[in-house]
């Protein structure tokens, strides 16, 4: 069953708002990206309808946080905004697309993780699994949904600066998706880090 993704984000934000903007410009680059590194796998076993459609939808809980710089005024913190969206996918019977929602936040959390860090989610694991979640969270990274930040692609290595706040299994993690995703299983060169 394919699904509209902009009907979808319709019944939650209103068309032409700042959050609504936001959400569909930031999934429109997250697809693009996600497309792009399944052409270059040149896989069969892609689903790429999904993945186009889970790509649109991966941030819809936003609007439940309160993180006002993306025009969202909710009452969660913004780490909810995976489980949020899970719920709400679940809920239209979206199940596949609600665990992508949930596994793509960071580099997906382990319920080790999540206890270690406190963090105010159900202990379980929210590691992504299947290609398409793993395509997703790893092309999610490349973008910002801050309008000063969102117009260009970051680069590898300012997401593994990023991601080294949280220390090195992060950071190995996105390592090991770019050798998979864009080098064909070679290391990245130093030149991979710039563009």
């Amino acid at each position: 069953m394919n699904v509209d993704p902009l009907h979808i984000i319709g019944n939650y934000y209103r068309p032409g708002s700042a959050a609504y903007d936001m959400l569909v410009r930031h999934g429109d680059q997250v697809a693009a990206k996600a497309l792009a590194v399944a052409a270059h796998l040149a896989s069969d076993g892609i689903d790429e309808t999904f993945l186009h459609e889970a790509a649109m939808l991966h941030d819809i809980g936003i609007f439940m946080t309160n993180t006002p710089s993306l025009g969202c005024h909710g009452d969660h913190p913004y780490i909810c905004h995976g489980t949020l969206g899970r719920e709400l996918l679940e809920g239209r019977g979206l199940d596949r697309h609600a665990l992508v929602c949930e596994r793509h936040v960071g580099v997906g959390l382990s319920a080790g993780d999540i206890q270690r860090q406190k963090l105010p989610l159900p202990i379980r694991d929210m590691r992504p699994l299947t290609i398409e979640e793993e395509i997703i969270c790893y092309a999610d990274k490349f973008y910002s949904k801050n309008d000063r930040q969102n117009q260009t692609a970051r680069t590898t290595f300012e997401i593994v600066a990023m991601l080294r706040r949280y220390g090195e299994p992060p950071v190995q993690k996105f390592q090991a998706w770019v050798r998979r995703f864009e080098n064909g299983g070679r290391r990245p060169s130093p030149s991979d880090h710039t563009g």
